[in-house]
């Protein structure tokens, strides 16, 4: 199945899945260069942005977890998300982390709290429809894991 096809399938956890995968880019990129700045609390909002990008990175690439040597605690972690409801839960937490770095006074980080936001609307309306998860293949969805193993 290409990616047009899933797309077109019209079901809400693709569109979270590749807004999870934007946000991913947005978080690495933003904590990044936020932490160059010379305000501390904006320095711990951004290490806080690189970590969710590193989560996000386990959550939406689900074959790294076979490839890349992590502990079993943090596995545990990760296979958590699973459903859509907890998806949607996860990536709401990160958002209102990102939001809170208004406290810092405005930054780019709140770019990363609006697409993170964005992403857990798309797994909420997947919930909401009881539509099943339905992971990319060209993430590493079904398919692509069982090859590795």
């Amino acid at each position: 199945m290409s990616l047009g096809e899933e797309f077109r399938l019209r079901n809400f956890s693709i569109y979270g899945q590749w807004t999870g995968v934007l946000a991913l880019i947005l978080c690495l990129a933003l904590g990044i260069a936020n932490i160059f700045s010379f305000h501390v609390v904006r320095i711990i909002f951004s290490v806080l942005c690189l970590i969710s990008a590193f989560v996000i990175l386990f959550i939406e690439v689900p074959f790294l977890l076979r490839i890349c040597p992590t502990s079993s605690t943090f596995d545990a972690f990760i296979r958590r998300f699973t459903t859509n409801w907890m998806r949607a839960g996860m990536y709401t937490v990160l958002s209102a982390i990102q939001w809170a770095s208004l406290c810092s006074g405005a930054s780019s980080l709140i770019a990363a709290a609006v697409v993170l936001i964005i992403a857990a609307i798309f797994y909420a309306l997947a919930g909401l429809k009881s539509q099943e998860f339905v992971g990319s293949k060209t993430l590493g969805g079904q398919g692509v894991v069982q090859m590795i193993v």
